[in-house]
């Protein structure tokens, strides 16, 4: 999934996020990435960053996808310190967390008697990335590649979005070992997708509500 830019500072004069508003942020957001991920599973699709390397682990392994999510996450978490600061890095500790939570309840509460692979990848995607841009909003992110990206990004220079398309196309292109060709086309559909929502909808010249 596509990297958080630097938590962008809010207007001179605006109110700071209350910490209930925080929390129905982080409880709003990680529901709708948790459904797309469901979807995506569902249809046995993939996605980019650490939530597609988790896909590729779960699918290969068998392992519980909720945990191996919050795993993988883990040794990032000192990029995020290093790039973002503590208190980004704290919020996204407890989106990755209950994200990973809600991963694992969220198949026993919804099942699909029919989900199309084309509406799920499109579907997904665009849900993925309304639950992003909330948390985004709220100084936030899912963590992984994308706080390696910024941190890459401060430290040597790279352009976050260009490390963050190679490690994805790493990440789709190692799903063929896992799924078909035509999953992984339908994968980079739903990255397409999610990244279009984050693209036109977090712009920091043009949106303020940080």
């Amino acid at each position: 999934m596509p990297p958080a830019d630097l938590p962008a500072a809010q207007p001179p004069g605006a109110a700071p996020h209350t910490l209930v508003e925080d929390l129905q942020a982080l409880i709003t957001g990680c529901l709708f990435v948790a459904l797309s991920i469901l979807m995506l599973r569902e249809s046995r699709l993939l996605t980019g960053g650490t939530t597609g390397l988790s896909f590729l682990l779960h699918y290969l392994s068998g392992w519980r996808l909720g945990l191996v999510l919050f795993l993988v996450n883990l040794p990032f978490y000192v990029f995020g310190l290093a790039a973002l600061g503590k208190r980004f890095t704290f919020k996204t500790f407890c989106a990755v967390g209950t994200l990973s939570l809600f991963t694992e309840i969220i198949p026993g509460l919804v099942h699909f008697s029919r989900l199309d692979p084309v509406f799920a990848a499109v579907m997904g995607g665009l849900l993925a990335g309304i639950g992003i841009l909330i948390l985004m909003r709220h100084g936030a992110s899912l963590g992984g590649s994308g706080v390696l990206a910024i941190y890459l990004q401060k430290t040597r220079g790279w352009r976050a979005g260009t490390v963050q398309m190679s490690l994805d196309v790493c990440i789709l292109s190692l799903g063929l070992l896992v799924v078909s060709p035509g999953e992984v086309g339908l994968s980079i559909l739903s990255a397409a997708a999610l990244n279009l929502v984050i693209g036109i909808n977090h712009r920091p010249d043009r949106y303020f509500g940080f």
